[in-house]
């Protein structure tokens, strides 16, 4: 698929999203309030909207060693005052049939804060909420397995959404370190933090 297509099928995506009538789909928190969720002593969040190339593209896919389904993000850098306190992306996955919209926190080292369910969509598997299954991801970063029944527990009942969100918080890490930090964060900033077998910082 070209970098254009992939562009149109991003927006797409955003629209269906945008109007999208499920009548199992339940909206847990705006990105504003998953925003102050994450970051409580944030005077503010900077918006930019990331569009990757085809190069950037290929080396979050072999980062992440999945399939891309955007071809940009959504990026918030939360600031107290002129301090950075890291950066809050947004991204969608699939569960089994619909789509899962969610919002990664991510220190400036790289290391995973929070991660917030926005809106779930299907009438099983929401137990990707539960915060104990949501919390192993915390301090993760790019360097940690990040697989189910590894380093990321299972939950029964909700493989599918379990396998597409610690998927997609993967390539999130690997979009942090190939695209964000290059892009929006101020030189001297620490250094991408080495992780041991489970993900946890050395």
């Amino acid at each position: 698929m070209s970098a254009q297509a992939r562009i149109i099928l991003f927006v797409a995506l955003g629209l269906c999203l945008a109007g999208a009538t499920s009548a199992w789909a339940e909206r847990f928190l705006t990105v504003a309030e998953a925003q102050k969720l994450c970051f409580p002593t944030a005077t503010g969040f900077e918006a930019h909207t990331i569009r990757f190339t085809s190069e950037q593209i290929t080396a979050i896919k072999k980062q992440s060693d999945g399939r891309m389904l955007n071809a940009g993000n959504r990026v918030w850098l939360a600031r107290a005052g002129t301090n950075l306190l890291g950066v809050v992306l947004l991204d969608y996955v699939f569960g089994k049939h619909e789509v899962i919209e969610y919002v990664v926190a991510v220190s400036p080292a790289g290391q995973v804060q929070q991660v917030e369910i926005l809106v779930y969509r299907e009438s099983y598997g929401g137990e990707v909420r539960n915060t104990k299954w949501r919390d192993q991801f915390k301090n993760k970063t790019a360097a940690a397995p990040l697989k189910l029944n590894e380093d990321i527990y299972n939950l029964s009942g909700a493989t599918m959404s379990c396998r597409h969100v610690t998927a997609g918080v993967r390539r999130l890490l690997a979009t942090f370190e190939l695209v964000v930090r290059p892009q929006l964060l101020a030189d001297g900033l620490p250094k991408p933090v080495t992780a041991g077998p489970t993900g946890k910082p050395r």
